[in-house]
């Protein structure tokens, strides 16, 4: 396996100062594996990787010590006058399969989403991708789990790399990682396995801005749009949501970004902030008939069932669990020997 090395003081002679610069150096003909070992730091720049079998990791003793950071965002005014728009703010871009993510933390460094809007940190389209021990920073949409929906909803929505591309389902794996944001901030269209990871929802609206209204709605954790027909979108394994701002009962834990979304919880911990009713059906009739929100062995902190969820979230039973595992979610004669 082939090695390359970043340091943003070049401590050694023939490391790269920047990890673009590392990517840039590989032919686009090799197919072999390489890892690219980053130096703690941060390193401010938005990063394409278009090349599969890559791995980034840090070499800090903390993901917290090696920072990818980029500030673009949605309502950043381009040349053209156009907006920026969601899916041209990443700061880091999988573009590729077999691609790893290792002990970093992933930022968009861009600011509050009242101000900014959307603003992608870590933008995932490939299959058999890998985010372990990572730390994912932003507000709105700091995860988007690609591809694309077929069709935009709004003209212009998804101008960006993959605007034409075509919809290719991926299997991605997110182990131990924190991911944390306040609208939608884990959304896409992927097959996608969260295990032991911390999802921290932020205040969307500031304090002073509540009034009485301490019940404001500060945010949704996931918008899937998994496509009619999938097996499966998101599956939360083991994973803590938590939130040090949001007043109780403030945050649903997802809302359908298309009609057929499917997300599931299983031993999972919600503390006080997830809203009793558990998802939000975002005014959508039909995707009260089509989506698959179910939760299986999970506590809240206040203890008790989840007797205030709505009638199209279903509460699983022991015998259907098992459909949810690891191994099933992202089966496949061709799956990543890291699932």
């Amino acid at each position: 396996m082939r090695k390359i090395y970043v340091s943003a003081d070049k401590r050694q002679q023939d490391d790269y100062r920047s990890v673009m610069d590392a990517l840039n150096s590989i032919p686009e003909d090799y197919h072999e594996p390489i890892t690219i070992y980053i130096a703690p730091g941060a390193y401010h720049e938005k990063i394409t990787i278009d090349r599969a079998y890559i791995t980034l990791e840090g070499t800090g003793e903390r993901r917290e010590d090696t920072i990818l950071t980029f500030d673009d965002y949605a309502n950043d005014i381009m040349e053209d006058g156009m907006k920026r728009g969601t899916f041209r703010s990443y700061s880091v871009f999988i573009d590729a399969h077999d691609v790893t993510l290792k002990n970093l933390t992933i930022e968009n460094a861009s600011g509050d989403s009242l101000t900014h809007g959307q603003a992608i940190a870590l933008y995932a389209d490939g299959d058999r991708i890998v985010v372990d021990s990572c730390r994912l920073l932003g507000h709105q949409d700091t995860l988007f789990t690609g591809p694309l929906p077929p069709k935009e909803i709004e003209k212009n929505g998804f101008i960006g790399p993959k605007q034409f591309a075509p919809r290719i389902n991926g299997r991605q794996y997110y182990k131990e990682c924190y991911i944390c944001g306040d609208i939608d901030f884990i959304f896409g269209s992927a097959t996608a396995y969260f295990e032991d990871c911390t999802i921290e929802s932020l205040r969307h609206f500031p304090k002073e801005d509540s009034g009485n209204n301490s019940g404001q709605i500060q945010g949704y954790v996931t918008a899937a749009s998994t496509p009619e027909g999938q097996d499966y979108g998101y599956v939360f394994s083991k994973c803590g949501f938590i939130s040090e701002e949001c007043p109780a009962g403030t945050v649903y834990l997802g809302r359908p970004w298309r009609d057929y979304a499917k997300t599931v919880f299983v031993d999972c911990h919600f503390d006080a902030h997830i809203h009793p009713a558990l998802f939000h059906d975002w005014g959508k009739e039909n995707a009260r008939k089509t989506v698959f929100y179910g939760v299986g062995r999970c506590r809240k902190e206040s203890g008790g069932g989840f007797s205030e969820k709505d009638n199209f979230v279903r509460e699983l039973e022991e015998e259907e669990l098992s459909a949810f595992s690891k191994d099933k979610v992202l089966s496949g004669a061709d799956k990543c020997s890291s699932f």
